[in-house]
């Protein structure tokens, strides 16, 4: 980011810079650290974490302007991601609270996260109370809302979520200096949703798409999820954990880092209940730290792969 020069302005009566130094607004912020924990954090997604450094850019440029006096309005901040499951839509949902929070964008910097049960009510007269609540708490953060397209059910005309669905677009229209709205949910859905309901559209500026995880990615994942818990692969279970993925990612229900979590508890299970039984001395920490192939190979992934295989000779 290159510094920013302009001509004194007046706002709020303050003292006005002549300049601001965006660099160090930037560090100063607290921005760079998001940024950087968000790498940190999530393998791979690069197109997700070049929007979130544009962004992230635009609303340090519109600070500077506020600062300067210059003729300035909030940006519309609401967001759709779209994507398949364990993307890292949520995970990237909370820092951009976080960031959204360091520039002075929202109030609070909290996350609330609903489904369509937590909005819509079962019977004429509950739908307002509860999703006016949920705004209730969301409000000065973020609301987060998932497989948002469940709340239109167009197939059922006495389906109470369009009451929710009018609700929040009249709050993300006049509210939306003190609340971000971000809809999440499978991508071809989303786009159905949004034919169906022009008002969303027309209120969320930003659409975020995040691209699955390739194999190597995921290996990284799985290796990175481990040694979070202090485990990790012997050699041959690395190779393993490999070709378990290439096979996971062709069967059906994906999703992606989630899918790769599951994996990891079913392999903890399998290698404690091996040491349980095949150890009968002491057992030392690498021992008790170590997924060996064996705790992987057995998974009915392969043996679902295989089935795939033969009915496809036949």
């Amino acid at each position: 980011m290159a510094d920013a020069a302009v001509q004194l302005s007046a706002e709020d009566g303050g003292d006005i810079p002549a300049a601001i130094d965006l660099r160090a607004e930037y560090v100063k912020s607290g921005v760079k650290d998001v940024l950087d924990e968000l790498d940190r954090e999530l393998i791979g997604l690069r197109p997700v974490k070049q929007r979130i450094r544009e962004t992230a850019a635009l609303l340090l440029v519109e600070h500077a302007r506020r600062r300067l006096g210059l003729a300035h309005e909030t940006p519309t901040l609401h967001m759709s991601f779209s994507g398949n499951p364990g993307t890292g839509k949520t995970t990237v949902a909370l820092r951009m609270a976080n960031l959204l929070h360091r520039l002075g964008y929202i109030r609070k910097g909290h996350l609330v996260s609903v489904t369509r049960d937590d909005l819509v009510g079962q019977y004429i007269g509950h739908t307002a109370p509860k999703t006016k609540e949920i705004l209730k708490k969301a409000m000065g953060g973020v609301l987060f809302i998932d497989e948002a397209y469940y709340l239109h059910r167009q197939e059922n005309e006495r389906d109470y979520g369009q009451e929710a669905i009018e609700i929040l677009l009249q709050v993300m229209e006049n509210q939306r200096d003190d609340l971000v709205v971000i809809m999440a949910g499978y991508a071809d859905r989303m786009d159905r949703f949004f034919e169906s309901n022009p008002g969303f559209r027309s209120r969320i500026a930003h659409h975020i798409d995040f691209p699955d995880y390739s194999g190597d990615e995921l290996l990284q994942i799985a290796e990175t999820m481990l040694a979070k818990q202090n485990y990790q692969f012997d050699g041959k279970a690395r190779v393993v954990m490999a070709d378990y993925i290439a096979a996971r990612r062709k069967q059906p229900h994906f999703a992606n880092a989630r899918s790769i979590r599951n994996a990891l508890d079913r392999a903890r299970l399998r290698q404690a209940n091996r040491l349980f039984e095949t150890v009968s001395g002491p057992v030392d920490a690498e021992a008790l730290s170590t997924i060996g192939a064996e705790d992987i190979s057995v998974s009915r992934v392969f043996a679902m792969a295989e089935a795939a295989k033969e009915e496809k000779r036949s």
